[in-house]
């Protein structure tokens, strides 16, 4: 959590060093809160030990450093990528389903509530560091700024909503790419302009624990000065420097399978893999020396029944550059993996391990293209996420990205991060004190084209279903804080009875205007998000269930980024929102 004091400019950028539990009864101010949600239970109290400074007992459930700790002992009691799991296909976000292997069902939480927990664990810390009993100071009369992935779709961006406004927020949304981006332009407020230059197309590679987030800022000629365009943001992509720590640690167990006829626990493996993300750490700093891994032992004896063993870099490189950064074209589509009929609920993580490649998926798809039809490749590069503090990942990454470029391209500059772990706090409040005090920004609207389905009028044909047409509803670019009319006649809703839109979305199409309709796409083009319903209740006019009342379409682009569809009546004053179906998104996951 970062800010800008405005009545001390001069004191720059700051950090709030957030308390929160690190071991039973142990309390340490961090300067990043973990994702991490222990279920505590009714154990949770240790006799008070674990209450926070500002409250009086302690609560069930603890957010931080201990929470992610408690996952390698207790991880059915652990809530972890609560974030991804609000844009996740596969669940009802506001459904209680985490954790997902809970061994009570009565214990678990949804996604948003888990969100809700996390943030009101930071607005606590900030209330009891800085406000201290002023209640102009506290967090919830601040100009706050939420970051989000850039690929968090419209449900995902509302559930974030949804959870920060439980949590008693006045806030705005911002993208994590960007947010980045903003650190690094705080970070040269008076040199940048002289770094980047009209025409410069900067991609911004976020790669963290858990996710991947890309992102095409250009820069413009507007009017004699320079102007920043976000164009273009990835699929959400959950490939990060955790299924790195995975592969080591498997990699190790069946090392230690071979080599001296061990066979490792799941809890052992839970251990591994913290010490493997070590190792992670020690080589992509550039290290050379072998890394010692230690395993406790299962008996009661500690020190007797500890499993030691070494990993080399040779080891090292085979292991993660080969299979995470492997050259490739940038035509190459990303490989696919047969999917299982039975499979345990959780995240659809990505089934291609290679950095390498969905970085060119997302170029191939979302770049400018030339004469000959190839991707006008980025000539600026920035980086960010814990993976990308590896000096080893970074150059492999750039090593693709000039390759794709051809002989005879300007070598890609890398844009220096100087602290990748707090550059999406700290470039989100600067982002607040450029508002306030002017400054440049980045231009960015809708990065999607969105579409709602309608049924095209056609005679029955026995065993055939006619495909719906896609009518744009939110253009790509689409300016926030702003609404669209959207002309197309013969739409119409059903009088008691709930009425469903299909609902899709595009990052590729970027031409298609508001009212435009589509009566076929290519594959890959369109996604389909979950559909839309509106509810149109009898009113009292005798009107039955079943009969069609005109309506025209409104689309609005909030201030935070949302999109709003709204049915307006043609021959009265009715409105009606048109919402995400989520009961049909979990009937889809059944």
């Amino acid at each position: 959590m970062s800010y800008i004091d405005s009545e001390d400019i001069a004191a720059g950028l700051q950090v709030l060093a957030v308390p929160q539990l690190i071991a039973a009864g142990e309390i340490a101010a961090l300067p990043q809160l973990p994702s991490y949600i222990y279920l505590a239970g009714g154990s949770g109290d240790s006799g008070g030990l674990n209450a926070l400074p500002w409250e009086k007992a302690a609560k069930g459930h603890l957010v931080g450093e201990y929470a992610r700790l408690m996952g390698s002992l207790s991880p059915s009691r652990v809530i972890s990528s609560a974030k991804s799991w609000l844009c996740s296909s596969s669940i009802d976000p506001r459904s209680a389903c985490l954790p997902v292997a809970a061994e009570d069902p009565a214990e678990q939480l949804s996604p948003v509530i888990a969100t809700q927990m996390i943030l009101e664990h930071l607005r606590d810390a900030w209330n009891y560091c800085v406000a201290k009993g002023d209640k102009k100071m506290r967090l919830e009369n601040q100009e706050l700024i939420i970051t989000v992935p850039a690929s968090f779709e419209p449900m995902a961006r509302d559930l974030t909503v949804a959870a920060a406004t439980a949590a008693g927020l006045a806030f705005t949304l911002l993208e994590e790419p960007q947010a980045a981006f903003y650190a690094w332009l705080a970070d040269h407020e008076d040199r940048w302009r002289k770094i980047i230059q009209p025409g410069d197309v900067v991609l911004v590679c976020d790669i963290g624990g858990g996710t991947s987030d890309f992102s095409l800022i250009i820069a413009d000629d507007s009017d004699g000065e320079l102007a920043l365009q976000r164009l273009a943001v990835g699929e959400h992509t959950l490939l990060g420097g955790d299924n790195m720590d995975l592969t080591l640690a498997y990699a190790i167990a069946a090392k230690l399978q071979k080599e001296k006829g061990l066979r490792l626990t799941a809890h052992q493996i839970n251990g591994l893999v913290h010490a493997c993300r070590q190792a992670k750490e020690h080589f992509g700093g550039g290290a050379k020396e072998p890394f010692p891994l230690t395993v406790l032992g299962r008996g009661t004896g500690v020190v007797a029944g500890t499993i030691s063993t070494t990993l080399s870099r040779d080891e090292w490189e085979a292991m993660l550059l080969d299979g995470f950064f492997p050259p490739c074209d940038i035509s190459e589509g990303l490989a696919g993996a047969a999917q299982s009929g039975l499979r345990s609920m959780g995240l659809r993580y990505a089934a291609d391990p290679a950095f390498t490649r969905h970085l060119a998926n997302f170029l191939n798809l979302h770049s400018f293209h030339d004469a000959e039809g190839r991707p006008i490749l980025p000539t600026l590069v920035l980086f960010n996420g814990g993976v990308a503090k590896s000096t080893a990942f970074r150059e492999k990454l750039i090593s693709a990205l000039t390759s794709w470029r051809g002989a005879g391209a300007p070598e890609i500059q890398e844009l220096a991060q100087q602290d990748s772990d707090m550059a999406v706090a700290r470039g989100a409040a600067w982002l607040g004190h450029v508002r306030r005090s002017g400054g440049i920004r980045i231009k960015a609207g809708s990065a999607r084209a969105f579409y709602i389905g309608v049924e095209a009028p056609m005679p029955a044909v026995p065993g055939f279903t006619p495909p719906p047409e896609a009518l744009c509803v939110v253009n790509y670019g689409m300016e926030e804080g702003s609404e669209a009319d959207i002309a197309a006649a013969g739409l119409a809703l059903v009088v008691g009875e709930p009425t469903q839109f299909r609902f899709y979305a595009s990052t590729t199409r970027q031409e298609d205007a508001v009212g435009e309709r589509l009566s076929d796409w290519q594959d890959g083009e369109l996604t389909e998000l979950p559909p839309l319903q509106a509810t149109l209740p009898n009113d009292d006019d005798g009107k039955k269930a079943g009969v069609m009342v005109p309506v025209r379409l409104r689309a609005v682009l909030t201030d935070i980024g949302t999109v709003q569809l709204w049915c307006d009546e043609l021959k009265g004053k009715r409105s009606w929102k048109l919402e995400v179906d989520l009961r049909r998104q979990d009937e889809k996951a059944s």
